[in-house]
């Protein structure tokens, strides 16, 4: 059972005298309290520290942690720049490298990201695939590429990441076709399900297609992304997260339920809850914290990481009560 943390890489989780250098400190901080990893999030136009730029200075700050992307946007890079500096952030962090991609989303965090990138919006799901795979060959050392999107002939030798595969490639998404397209092509799963039920289901349909294309259950990572509140009074807890979502997205917490794993009130409470996911089926939950500030972020994880051991524990055997006991 793996638990991170996504570190807040976005300006509306600073307060206005927090110094974005102490990111480093909190995934420092993060490693020591037992986190097995630390993930950025990935954006173009919103103020945030660039996500490969943040990796590269996480390697050399950390020894263990697995070091994520929830998720990064491949059409915002040139794709063969992209596979140089991934393979060079794996190099630095001694192979701690795993990606979680995506194509973006209808709204203002998907569609505008496109005109500005100069891709077009039409076919993203496979261009995301496609990239994917050329980003594979070109760490396995092909020559040469031909798909729809990309054509390279002549290709001088790539820089190999320390897998020979590449880091583990994750999706998020969770419509029939990305469940599908998991199951064939990726390494892992990170979806945000408001209800876990949907996590079961998804997991089961990524399962089936794995099979399908000859592949095994355990080649796929199930993994969740999950936004986290803990206080004391679950009245407060659940007004901080309403606060956060109002920052983060422009909208109520009740409106944020309904498209996104989000978990609010006492450790009791959110132990419960995440357990839910876990019996779903999650074993690499990705948690991001709702804090407004950095000392706030610090705040929730370290109460976020007492709950670390209870959710790695395994259930309990049900004691068997033999006739007349």
């Amino acid at each position: 059972m793996d638990i991170g943390v996504l570190l807040p890489t976005g300006t509306a989780q600073w307060a206005t005298a927090d110094d974005p250098r102490e990111l480093i400190a909190l995934g420092r901080t993060a490693e020591h309290l037992g986190f097995t990893s630390l993930f950025v999030n990935d954006s173009l136009i919103s103020p945030r520290i660039e996500a490969l730029t943040m990796l590269a200075a996480l390697a050399p700050a950390t020894g263990t942690a697995t070091l994520g992307t929830a998720a990064l946007l491949p059409f915002l890079r040139r794709p063969v720049q992209a596979a140089q500096s991934l393979a060079s952030i794996d190099l630095l962090s001694d192979g701690r490298l795993t990606l979680a991609v995506g194509a973006g989303y209808p709204g203002r965090f998907g569609r505008p990201f496109y005109d500005l990138s100069e891709v077009p919006w039409a076919r993203r799901f496979a261009r995301l695939d496609e990239t994917v795979a050329l980003w594979r060959a070109l760490w396995n050392g092909a020559d040469s590429f031909h798909g729809e999107f990309h054509h390279f002939t002549d290709l001088p030798p790539a820089l190999r990441p320390s897998r020979p595969t590449g880091p583990p490639i994750w999706l998020g998404g969770a419509t029939p076709a990305a469940l599908t397209r998991t199951g064939r092509l990726y390494d892992g799963w990170l979806p945000y399900p408001p209800d876990p039920a949907d996590y079961t289901t998804g997991l089961h349909h990524i399962h089936e297609a794995a099979a399908a294309a000859g592949r095994t259950p355990e080649a796929i990572t199930p993994a969740l992304f999950v936004t986290v509140r803990i206080d004391e009074d679950p009245k407060h807890a659940h007004r901080a997260l309403d606060d956060y979502a109002h920052a983060a997205y422009g909208m109520p917490l009740p409106e944020l339920r309904k498209i996104q794993t989000v978990v609010a009130g006492t450790a009791e409470q959110v132990t419960a809850r995440l357990k839910q996911y876990v019996t779903a089926g999650a074993r690499h939950l990705v948690t991001r914290l709702a804090a407004l500030d950095l000392r706030g972020q610090r705040e929730q994880l370290e109460r976020t990481a007492a709950l670390l051991p209870e959710l790695r524990a395994r259930p309990r055997p049900r004691t068997r009560v033999r006739p007349g006991q």
